[in-house]
């Protein structure tokens, strides 16, 4: 039976959507898993997948068009069924295709029509996709409670993704009727996040048939049980007291020397598990034995006292955030992909410190060196629109736009908050956004839509007292200039050697879109706009 596919709602704020580019065809053979579509929404454009097989019999929406959340977007069946009765609207929403037991239940987010057997009233939720490249989230902070009256855009809770910490409002009015995510648990996209509905509504039925937090980790905890549960052993301490713990846990201990008289045991009746004694840290004790005194005695002391180790070898296990994954797979997936280059100058910076100088003695204006380098940059992709480019494999991409992302150190990593249209900007326009735009990335409050589409990036660390280094770049840029420290030095003016300030900066370049000449070229016009600030002032 043919499946209606609608507009999905693929951000906590979408409205409404535009079909970038539809990746298959009417007629094509669909699979479960196929990417359908690139949907542009209100934060980013994202893949959208089918949870269907079946061929494409009807597209409902063409490129480039904008559609509402929920518009008719696909119809997905068997080849040459006749959907006219859905096309004319006089059909009831397809039903969701049979499963076979234990089957998960295809994602609400998807924008499917689902038909399971929810009371009138009741709304589903599951974990959204927040960002382009979310593929799991963290429940940070819940701010409602089971019980907790509802209404259409109160805040449910704080969601950690890849990318930033996101408040996650309700669509619905209601009571929140149970909660399947607990704070600090991390779940994938799509797993039951909660259930609103009227007060006292049954929803046993409904939890049952949803994908859960618990069914995703189902098979590790099955795993566990049988490793942890399944026997108990005794052990027997110096003063007679027995203590239970699992093999499993036992032999850890054995295997990290720790005495488990000393761990405290969370199984049941206080048996020691497995997380009890990977998470046990030992008091340090330094103990001398009856040998070591014998020995010292026996000796005369020595000039220097003998270092007697105490302690253990340990390491402390922090989990991973969110937005540490996405960095390491992002940055990974770079440095792997792009063959990278690197090109260094250095900057005789003498003409902008005093430049600076001048601009920020006027009342309310303060510029950094930092602000001088985005502009400089900004200035000269327009003179070098190679560099300003995206590499597919199919095309190179000439962005006509210039938007330049400045890297901001955080806590958990790194955010590129990007300057729109920075080519545009003055610079004391740059310097207020950038200081704006840093203030909200340290407090984990930027949008998705101020972290993305970015054409270039700067990445400084000069403020650290780094005179060199190279950064991997942000895909997909085709480049990132790392900016250093304004060095005070020797340098030859004129045939005498003179006290100057020179700064060193280092374009990585991927040599798919930018050869090393064009790279060259980009860096001497950048120097001309830094040794001469005023130009960029014209």
């Amino acid at each position: 039976m043919a499946i209606v596919i609608n507009m999905p709602r693929l951000s906590d704020t979408m409205e409404e959507g535009v079909v970038a580019k539809w990746l298959v065809k009417k007629g094509d053979k669909i699979s479960e898993g196929d990417i359908l579509a690139e949907i542009e929404t209100d934060k980013a454009t994202m893949e959208f997948e089918s949870f269907y097989e079946g061929t494409l019999l009807h597209i409902g929406i063409e490129e480039g068009e904008t559609a509402p959340v929920d518009r008719l977007l696909a119809i997905i069946g068997e080849e040459g069924e006749d959907i006219s009765d859905l096309l004319n609207g006089s059909a009831a929403p397809a039903e969701e295709k049979p499963k076979e037991d234990n089957a998960e239940t295809p994602a609400p987010t998807s924008g499917a029509t689902e038909t399971a057997s929810i009371p009138e009233g009741v709304e589903v939720i599951t974990m959204p996709r927040l960002s382009d490249t979310m593929e799991e989230g963290t429940v940070a902070t819940w701010l409602k409670r089971v019980g907790d009256t509802v209404e259409e855009g109160d805040i449910l809770a704080e969601i950690e993704t890849d990318k930033a910490t996101m408040e996650f409002e309700s669509f619905y009015d209601g009571t929140l009727l149970h909660i399947g995510i607990e704070e600090g648990q991390t779940a994938p996209v799509d797993v039951l996040l909660a259930i609103i509905g009227p007060a006292g509504t049954d929803i046993s039925g409904i939890k049952n048939g949803v994908k859960t937090a618990a069914s995703v980790t189902k098979n590790a905890a099955v795993t566990e049980t049988k490793t942890e549960v399944k026997t108990e052993v005794a052990i027997t301490t110096n003063t007679g007291k027995r203590i239970f713990a699992s093999p499993l846990a036992k032999k850890i201990a054995a295997d990290k020397g720790i005495d488990l008289s000393q761990v405290k045991g969370t199984g049941e009746n206080g048996r020691i598990i497995k997380k009890d004694v990977e998470s046990f840290t030992p008091a340090a004790t330094i103990t001398t034995t009856s040998t070591q005194v014998e020995e010292t005695a026996a000796t005369a002391p020595p000039s220097v006292q003998a270092f007697v180790p105490a302690g253990e070898v340990s390491f402390e296990e922090v989990k991973n955030s969110q937005m540490r994954k996405a960095i390491a797979k992002s940055l990974s997936a770079s440095k792997f992909t792009a063959p990278h280059y690197y090109l260094t100058i250095e900057v005789n910076m003498q003409n902008a410190m005093a430049s600076r100088k001048n601009i920020n003695e006027l009342p309310d204006t303060k510029v950094s060196f930092n602000d001088m380098v985005v502009k400089a940059c900004a200035m000269a992709l327009r003179k070098h629109p190679q560099v300003n480019t995206q590499w597919t494999d199919a095309t190179t991409n000439y962005a006509r736009h210039i938007n330049i992302g400045v890297a901001v150190a955080v806590p958990d990593g790194l955010l590129v908050p990007v300057l729109p249209f920075t080519d545009q900007m003055s610079l004391t326009q740059i310097g207020a956004n950038v200081k704006d735009l840093a203030g909200k990335a340290r407090n984990k409050k930027l949008t998705l839509q101020e972290m993305s589409g970015s054409t270039f990036t700067v990445s400084n660390l000069g403020m650290f007292g780094i005179q060199e280094f190279t950064s991997i770049i942000n895909q997909p840029n085709s480049a990132i200039l790392s900016v250093g420290a304004i060095v005070e030095k020797p340098v030859v003016k004129d045939g005498q050697i003179v006290v100057g300030n020179t700064m060193k900066v280092t374009l990585a370049c991927d040599h798919r879109t930018v050869d090393g000449a064009t790279g060259a070229q980009f860096l001497q016009t950048l120097r001309q706009y830094l040794e001469n600030p005023v130009t960029m002032l014209a």
